[in-house]
């Protein structure tokens, strides 16, 4: 687990010997994880703006100035799960949520999603959300599972710069 040791944070260690025949380490990830951060989306199927605001310049601004919301699961060297929190100051958000495919069904979503709750809790969040597309089902399912409700009362307006951000 290259990170642990390089930047000397270590947020959990989670038994999966169960399910998969090791541990999973749960700690903050940089931007030298970032290559590794757009392969497991794309395993995951996970859209993201490479050249908008999921470019390695985007992230690395955004690590620099939240380094904490940067949260990765790791089995050995393997980046295995991600979440990306955020905040409004009145809300916490966890965005980017991903697992690699293989390793679904194993607590690791639930995982991530608890950390970015605590992460934002330091900063003093009260509510948490995400925002998920009306046809990712297992997403919904997850987030309920962990304490989420849906609220059909909020619709979402965006206005973008370009297609890329």
């Amino acid at each position: 687990m290259k990170n642990v040791f390089k930047i000397g944070l270590y947020v959990r260690r989670l038994d999966l010997s169960n399910l998969s025949g090791g541990f999973m380490q749960v700690c903050r990830l940089t931007i030298d994880d970032y290559d590794d951060i757009v392969k497991l989306w794309n395993r995951a199927s996970l859209p993201y703006k490479p050249k908008g605001r999921d470019s390695k310049s985007s992230i690395a601004s955004e690590m620099e100035a939240n380094p904490d919301f940067f949260i990765g699961a790791y089995q050995g060297n393997k980046l295995i799960g991600t979440a990306i929190a955020s905040s409004d100051l009145r809300k916490g958000w966890i965005n980017r949520l991903a697992v690699d495919p293989t390793c679904r069904r194993r607590g690791i979503a639930k995982t991530l999603i608890a950390e970015a709750e605590k992460v934002l809790k330091k900063r003093g969040a009260k509510i948490f959300c995400a925002l998920i597309e009306d046809t990712n089902n297992s997403s919904m399912k997850l987030f309920k599972k962990c304490g989420y409700t849906e609220d059909r009362d909020v619709i979402y307006f965006s206005k973008r710069e370009s297609d890329k951000v």
